[in-house]
């Protein structure tokens, strides 16, 4: 019998598929599976090490395209060339064939080589070009430095005969030498020229000085352009030198000390005549080596730009290709038929659509023997599979953060829809500050497309929740209409029902009370206005939302027990309706549902009218179990009986919780032994694999709706004897015993702590109204008092001021506190009281989420 069609409220019925596929097709069946994402793939080859599996080979090849392109775009980077993303969700891309991915390896590989050729002919353009710019620099600079030391050829001499001679002379503060006719090589001095990073003249200074005693003489000037390295293309400001000394030993060492500092040594004539020769030489060579540079600069240019068209599309083609592999490795080879073998999940509905898919491929290839897919029976648990769509993904990653839940448990996310965003509401109840966010979220959907392009971290967590900020929204607009506050001040829709007593003459300074309108009215919807002001406002407010506080929390977890309930039922475990709900439910409304229902009965009695004071429900509570039977103040006639019949009927399902359970268990279990036999020779279609990965799939058994395969399908299937499958666990009645000692007391506990945390809506509430009563008493209020020019300037000021501070103080700060406590509410109040959170999540193959979860990719997606 077909299952029944999926729905939100459950995960969607699985099956266990054998995949029989001709391996001249394996690939292209794997890309049609990956465009469809709906199987889920489990790996027949775990005792194969990755270097030892069929088509490692591919992967490597795969591998080197990969890298291949991420060179390329490291090079466009480095030149500035824009990369032409590409937008899957207009654009589509064609699954390829064997022969393009041939081709796009080849071009691959011949682009590489032109663009590492072109880049290296760049490079050492490049390196040549500065070592000319320095070169030029030097001559210019050493040549104005002979220009200038022709008239202190005797300061020079006295210089280095002297081992004390200061380090660094500079030759323009000595005085001009009358007769500047002899040359350098007459008097045996010779010279090191060249250049150096300016951060290393210090150093090279002190190391030439101390090695050489101060044997020599320097001057040096700075380049006024930074020079690029070729090497990392960064620019570097360098300084010329010239060195002068006696002899070649000291002149050879001093260039062994610049080349060990980094520091290129150049050659330069001492001659005028020679060294403006040089000049020209060296700006000719330049020129030529410039024009060289740009023509290069312009080819790998226009070969990365046209690259930059691509570029996008063949990685995500590379990408898609290196999954198919990896996922062909999970498969078995049968080698006598030349057959992949594979298992996966898949949704059982979605069987069809994954057998019309697999026709298709065969039917493009041509081939006579078709893929065959069978569903087959396996001893263990299904993944959860809980589909989503554009509105409910983010609730349900909401509840997924909590747990996976089990395998078709009820799922939390369509409550949560509701609930979630309705508590938060209790909590962020102004009708002004949710029309804020209304409009946020609204703009958010509205421009959904180009938004969801921006990469900023923060804002793509809130454009994610944009749809649980509208449905947030919403319900504050409706809690605030109901509190009757907008920025802290009330509306006045209707006529209020009260009426202030003023006595004649009054003239202020002393508190007067309001009354009921004649004839007896009540405002129509919300809280009346009038109570905004009030002395006793506060007072009111507290006593109100407290209330609701405990009266939404008992709702909230009634429904949740409930859930239990059907949980028991489909799973067909009557002992957990008989054990755990039944007795659950009683207790916990025969103190807090009793609780809520003195709230409400409170609330219809009017205490006036009788002239007496109502009684605290809390010491009621209180003195329910410290004193049972006795009263301060009775509520109702027989209010203590019925007390005493309630407590009674709860301290009586806490032995029920405890025992009932593990002694219908151990019954149940020594009856099985008492009558206990095994069919022989039962059998049937199981999973190659079963009895593997129990950590990740936890090993429980899964009803007979899954053993669906069939043996007329022309193929030998695996089969093993079901009772050396099935793996039953031994009953300890002792772990049973303490399980539910741990789950009743929890129980217990938690209706108690449970309840008391949903104070918390009452608390936020209170703090929200009176954070924004004192921000407009601080800004806005005070402001509106003010006339004139001077005032209307000042009015502007502090509603900006007050706009400012509530979007960043009530709506962001605010907001995220109160769904932070919404969202623990529904994890821990509500969850715990019937999910029991033992799934495993369904991860099919799946193209569009490897492309949307690579990190990589998302440089080269739009």
């Amino acid at each position: 019998m077909a299952p029944a069609r999926d729905t939100p409220f459950r995960s969607a019925h699985m099956s266990m598929v054998q995949l029989y596929i001709s391996n001249e097709i394996g690939r292209e069946v794997v890309n049609a599976l990956g465009e469809l994402g709906l199987v889920q793939f489990r790996d027949l080859n775990g005792d194969v090490s990755a270097f030892q599996r069929a088509f490692t080979q591919e992967i490597r090849r795969l591998d080197n395209v990969e890298r291949q392109l991420r060179y390329f775009y490291a090079q466009m980077e480095k030149v500035g060339i824009p990369l032409r993303k590409l937008d899957l969700d207009v654009e589509t891309l064609a699954p390829p064939t064997t022969t393009e991915i041939d081709e796009l390896a080849e071009r691959s590989k011949s682009l590489e080589q032109r663009i590492s050729q072109l880049n290296d002919s760049y490079e050492t353009l490049k390196k040549r070009e500065v070592e000319l710019t320095e070169w030029r620099w030097v001559l210019r600079e050493a040549g104005g430095f002979f220009d200038r030391a022709h008239g202190n050829v005797e300061e020079l001499r006295a210089s280095t005969d002297n081992d004390d001679a200061p380090l660094l002379q500079d030759v323009e503060q000595n005085h001009q030498a009358a007769d500047a006719e002899r040359s350098f090589s007459g008097m045996n001095i010779g010279f090191v020229a060249g250049v150096i990073a300016r951060d290393r003249v210090g150093a090279f200074e002190r190391i030439l000085w101390r090695t050489l005693r101060g044997n020599l003489y320097m001057n040096q000037s700075e380049i006024p352009e930074p020079l690029i390295d070729p090497t990392n293309n960064e620019p570097i400001q360098k300084n010329v030198f010239v060195i002068f000394a006696h002899g070649k030993e000291i002149l050879a060492k001093i260039r062994k000390i610049s080349e060990s500092m980094g520091a290129e040594v150049y050659n330069v004539d001492e001659n005028g005549d020679l060294r403006r020769d040089q000049i020209h030489e060296v700006n000719a060579r330049l020129n030529d080596v410039q024009n060289v540079l740009r023509n290069t600069e312009q080819t790998l240019g226009a070969e990365l730009r046209q690259i930059s068209q691509s570029i996008s599309a063949w990685m995500v083609l590379i990408t898609k290709e290196k999954s198919v592999y990896n996922t062909l490795n999970l498969f078995s080879y049968d080698r006598a038929r030349r057959t992949l073998i594979a298992e996966g999940w898949c949704p059982t509905n979605d069987l069809p659509l994954i057998r019309s898919t697999l026709q298709d491929v065969n039917n493009r290839a041509g081939l006579s023997v078709p893929s065959i897919i069978n569903e087959i029976r396996t001893n263990k648990t299904p993944p959860t599979y809980l589909k989503t769509n554009k509105f409910t993904e983010a609730f349900q990653t909401i509840v997924n953060a909590y747990g996976t839940a089990t395998y078709r448990e009820v799922n939390p996310t369509i409550p949560v829809i509701v609930t979630f965003p309705f508590l938060f509401a209790v909590m962020f109840g102004d009708f002004g500050h949710a029309v804020i966010m209304l409009t946020a979220a609204l703009a958010m959907i509205y421009w959904e497309k180009p938004l969801k392009k921006v990469t900023f971290e923060l804002f793509a967590m809130v454009f994610y929740g944009r749809y649980i900020a509208l449905v947030m929204a919403v319900f504050s607009i409706y809690t605030g209409l109901i509190y009757n506050d907008v920025f802290s001040k009330p509306f006045t829709f209707f006529d209020s029902a009260w009426k202030w007593n003023v006595p004649e003459g009054y003239k202020g300074g002393s508190s007067i009370q309001a009354t009921l309108k004649d004839p007896p009215q009540r405002y129509p919807f919300g809280l009346d206005p009038m109570w905004h002001g009030s002395e006793n406002d506060l007072l009111f407010s507290n006593s109100l939302k407290m209330k609701m506080s405990i009266i939404l929390g008992w709702a909230h977890m009634t429904y949740s027990l409930c859930f239990s309930y059907i949980n028991a039922r489909h799973f067909k475990r009557p002992i957990d309706i008989w054990g755990n709900f039944v007795p659950g439910m009683i207790f916990f409304q025969a103190i807090f549902g009793y609780l809520v229902m003195c709230i409400l009965y409170k609330w219809t009695v009017d205490w006036v009218t009788l002239e007496r004071q109502p009684p605290g429900l809390l010491n009621m509570l209180i003195y329910m179990f410290l004193q049972p039977g006795t009263l301060d103040v009775r509520l109702y006639p027989g209010q203590e009986y019925v007390q005493v019949v309630l407590l009674l009927l709860a301290f009586i399902q806490v032995p029920i919780l405890l025992f009932l359970k593990p002694f219908y268990l151990r019954r149940e279990h020594n009856r099985a032994r008492a009558r206990g036999y095994r069919g022989i020779g039962e059998r049937s279609h199981v999973s190659a694999l079963d009895g593997d990965d129990e950590e990740e799939e936890n090993g429980h058994a899964i009803d007979g709706r899954h053993s669906m395969g069939s043996e007329d399908e022309g193929v030998a299937m695996i089969t093993h004897d079901l009772g050396d499958e099935e793996e039953h666990e031994e009953f300890e009645f002792g772990e049973v015993m303490i399980h539910q000692v741990i789950h009743t007391i929890e129980f217990c506990l938690n209706c108690v702590s449970h309840t008391a945390s949903y104070l918390r809506l009452w608390a936020l509430s209170l703090a929200h109204q009176q954070l924004s009563a004192v921000l407009w008493s601080m800004t806005l209020g005070p402001a509106l008092k003010s006339t004139g020019f001077g005032g209307a300037l000042y009015i502007v000021a502090m509603f900006y001021m007050f706009f400012s501070l509530s979007c960043i103080i009530l709506i962001v700060m605010e907001g995220v506190s109160a769904m932070l406590h919404s969202l623990r509410l529904a994890w821990v109040e509500s969850f715990s009281k019937f999910a029991e959170f033992g799934g495993w999540p369904f991860a099919p193959f799946s193209f569009n989420q490897i492309l949307e979860e690579s990190d990589e990719l998302s440089e080269y997606m739009g």
